[in-house]
């Protein structure tokens, strides 16, 4: 019987001192490779910042966006065409 008790004991100990030691040691590795990940972002920001390549992307971003807009804006007008024509023709058959 008193092994029985040892084991129960030991077994509650050592899920315990698991339990810790695991606590610790995820936090610390967890600590670690957050500083890491924060370190590499800020990294690469600062290189963005410093390269005139980063200026000449938004540049050509912005021209490629302002093309955009002009092809849209031509659709928007040959839809309101269209679609001023086959009104006008409506009202006349009216």
């Amino acid at each position: 019987m008193s092994q029985q008790n040892g084991f129960g004991n030991g077994f509650v100990l050592g899920s315990i001192v698991g339990g810790v030691v695991g606590g610790l040691l995820g936090t610390v590795l967890a600590t670690r490779n957050e500083r890491r990940t924060l370190e590499q972002r800020d990294y690469r920001l600062q290189d963005r910042l410093e390269t005139p390549d980063g200026e000449q992307s938004i540049e050509s971003a912005r021209h490629s966006l302002e093309d955009k807009i002009a092809q849209l804006n031509l659709a928007i007008d040959d839809v309101r065409q269209q679609l001023g024509s086959v009104s006008s023709e409506s009202i006349e058959r009216e």
